[in-house]
């Protein structure tokens, strides 16, 4: 079977496109549904259906080891619940932190395509307010149908995280050194050659971000992929380019650790990140 490729994103900054924007974070507050309005851009990515499905789950186990408990997820000491396979944060009503809330945004990506997700999955904001009611209505028919829904439509929630990554591109194109671009255009096409390729640069914003965050680095040095695409030795396009994607990965989250506060333990995360790195090496 063909590999299926990248119609690369970088043509958007050529021709003027642009990604659509996420939904605000200032909208009025309320459980209000989400209304859909225009139409996203197609999605630049070219992956059979059964490609599809297998880069889902492997985010989804990445995520919460594939388990359907894990697509309703609620991390002790967080403000927030996480959805899906991708692990989507989404903000109680009154909760700005931080990170970027992706759960609006994904329900509105979805409804554009004609999916409807259960009623109290459209809210704009989390109903429940903290992590004890999230819990004690755990196994009830709200969540249980989120979860339901969200096991039954792997599809949508790769299609969204892959938009996600390919959102990215034109960010990291504008935030990387002038002289850097070209390297980063041509290791982005030579990864994007492969199915676990593009499973890679798929999973890796999901994981790490794009890099262009000032705030996301130590030492001046950063982990996303701006800086993952900058790692990359010259090496051919395809399998040899996954496999150095995942190198040039490890190199730069053990950089972070190197650098990083000696409080923060970070080195106990070495073994699970490796494990995902190695995973892009792997042909689907």
């Amino acid at each position: 079977m063909q590999v299926a490729r990248f119609v690369l994103p970088i043509l958007c900054l050529m021709s003027g496109c642009s990604a659509d924007p996420p939904v605000s974070q200032t909208q009025p507050s309320g459980t209000r549904p989400i209304k859909p309005t225009a139409a996203l851009n197609a999605g630049a990515l070219k992956l059979t259906a059964a490609q599809k499905s297998s880069i889902g789950r492997k985010i989804w186990q990445n995520e919460s080891a594939g388990k359907i408990t894990g697509l309703t997820h609620w991390n002790d000491g967080e403000e927030f619940p996480s959805l899906g396979i991708g692990h989507f944060i989404w903000y109680p009503r009154g909760f700005n932190g931080r990170w970027s809330e992706t759960w609006p945004e994904f329900v509105k990506y979805a409804m554009q395509r004609g999916l409807q997700l259960p009623m109290v999955g459209r809210n704009r904001h989390c109903p429940w307010p903290n992590k004890p009611s999230f819990i004690r209505d755990f196994d009830g028919p709200q969540l249980a149908g989120l979860r339901k829904w969200l096991a039954a439509n792997i599809t949508i929630q790769t299609e969204f995280i892959a938009y996600k990554s390919q959102a990215a591109l034109p960010t990291i194109m504008h935030a990387a050194p002038i002289q850097k671009r070209a390297r980063i255009k041509a290791n982005y096409e030579k990864v994007a050659s492969s199915a676990n390729g593009v499973y890679a640069l798929v999973d890796y914003v999901n994981f790490k971000g794009d890099g262009t965050n000032p705030t996301e680095r130590y030492n001046n040095q950063g982990w996303g992929l701006m800086w993952v695409l900058m790692e990359m030795k010259d090496v051919p396009a395809g399998q040899a380019a996954a496999r150095e994607f995942c190198a040039a990965a490890k190199r730069r989250l053990d950089l972070r650790i190197t650098n990083s506060p000696r409080a923060r333990g970070e080195s106990r995360w070495r073994p699970g990140w490796h494990n995902r790195c190695d995973s892009y090496g792997r042909a689907l």
